[in-house]
């Protein structure tokens, strides 16, 4: 399993206790909000939880940080000492979120090699970022992670398997599985079941995955010219994966190969979901200019890209400012995407010229925003999951806030853990 870069996990889980206080969503969402966390707190107390294993973004800026993470560590070192945790050995967890109503979204638990891992710019690693990663973001989550004894994931990585070979099969197999978990999320959350695979259908997950990226190596060498195989494409959580990945590159500095190539920190615990997945839905994040005239935007948007105002079969994109809202295509866009495009003038118009951007989900929210003096908004077209993973390779890391995959409350929530140390 070298060669797709996942494999089984020794995963933790815990015995028993009130799992629906045990499972809160990741840290880096509702960082606006301090009293969903609030909440949240009132909710766990003082049992067993996730919550004490991790530092929600929306204190980073308080102060005692330190002590919170000396806190962490020693409360991950207390629940392994109090024995807690049930360990599934060399297995991996089906794992069915249900978001809504008729919406359930399936996934793998396994680890991720970060040896075929790269977040840097350009990569042509077997697994790969979607978007750009803020290397400034990345400090206080290794400090939260150099030392921890334990990881809890919130990533999710995507697999482009349309063929629906090695996920979907595990849906008709649940009846022969152990059920480990299945509890209503908090806050909306939903409801979440998973299954411990049994080693037959582990070696077929195995045999399914080698088949997706032998298959995706013939392809390459035929049909695509300089550009290595993706595999694996990272989807939330790309800056705890790449912590994780900083941290295991400070750790080879310290030991010889022998041993960082089998050490515990050489891989990161994430759930795998098929990029077809039904429920598994791209929201496009719209662009909105502040303290900018929107004539004279429009004005160097039409000099720096040739601008039509009839279809002509390109990418397209719509802009909104007081009365004023039409369509625009762009000739010859230098992007995959009309996000990309937009983005790219975005950054030298404010460069040049001035102004801040926002990035905002919804029509209405841009719409509202809009009729304001010195504002302009573009509103983007929804991307296609089809065209995730040739954008990816073919340009690299898409734009920063280029879709959304569902809402915060539709976000992975921890739950499994894994030994680190």
């Amino acid at each position: 399993m070298s060669k797709v870069g996942f494999s089984p996990a020794d995963i933790l889980v815990p015995k028993d206790g009130k799992m629906s206080g045990w499972s809160v969503v990741a840290c880096d969402q509702y960082t606006s909000e301090p009293e969903y966390w609030e909440r949240v707190k009132k909710t766990v107390g003082d049992a067993p939880s996730t919550l004490h294993m991790i530092l929600p973004e929306v204190y980073l800026e308080e102060k005692g940080v330190s002590d919170r993470i000396n806190g962490i560590n020693k409360t991950m070192q207390s629940y392994l000492d109090g024995g807690i945790f049930r360990k599934l050995s060399d297995s991996y967890l089906y794992v069915e979120r249900t978001l809504a109503p008729g919406k359930v979204r399936h996934g793998l638990i396994g680890k991720l090699d970060l040896e075929e891992y790269d977040y840097a710019a350009g990569t042509q690693s077997l697994v790969r970022p979607t978007e750009g990663t803020v290397e400034s973001r990345l400090p206080p989550r290794i400090k939260v992670r150099e030392n921890a004894p334990l990881e809890t994931p919130h990533i999710m990585v995507l697999i482009d398997d349309f063929m629906r070979g090695v996920i979907e099969p595990l849906a008709t197999k649940t009846a022969h599985m152990e059920q480990v978990y299945g509890f209503d999320l908090m806050e909306n959350g939903g409801n979440i079941k998973g299954w411990a695979v049994d080693s037959q259908t582990r070696d077929e997950i195995d045999a399914a995955l080698f088949y997706l990226s032998t298959g995706l190596t013939s392809h390459h060498e035929k049909f695509v010219q300089g550009k290595e195989p993706l595999l694996i494409a990272v989807g939330d959580g790309n800056h705890s994966l790449a912590t994780a990945k900083a941290c295991f590159e400070q750790l080879k500095n310290t030991m010889p190969k022998e041993q960082w190539k089998n050490h515990p920190a050489r891989y990161a615990l994430v759930e795998l979901v098929n990029v077809h997945d039904a429920a598994m839905e791209f929201e496009p994040i719209h662009r909105v200019l502040f303290g900018v005239d929107s004539e004279k935007v429009l004005a160097e948007l039409k000099k720096y890209y040739r601008v039509s105002l009839s279809d002509n079969g390109g990418q397209s994109f719509e802009y909104i400012a007081g009365s004023k809202r039409e369509r625009l295509y762009i000739e010859e866009p230098p992007s995959q995407l009309a996000v990309g495009t937009l983005q790219q003038f975005i950054d030298w118009y404010l460069a040049k010229f001035g102004g801040s951007v926002d990035y905002i989900h919804g029509d209405e929210v841009v719409e509202h925003l809009a009729k304001n003096e010195g504002t302009i908004g573009f509103l983007l077209p929804v991307m296609k999951k089809s065209q995730l993973f040739p954008t990816v390779l073919l340009d690299g890391a898409l734009p920063r806030k280029t879709f959304s995959m569902g809402h915060a409350y539709e976000k992975r929530y921890y739950l499994e853990c894994r030994e680190i140390r």
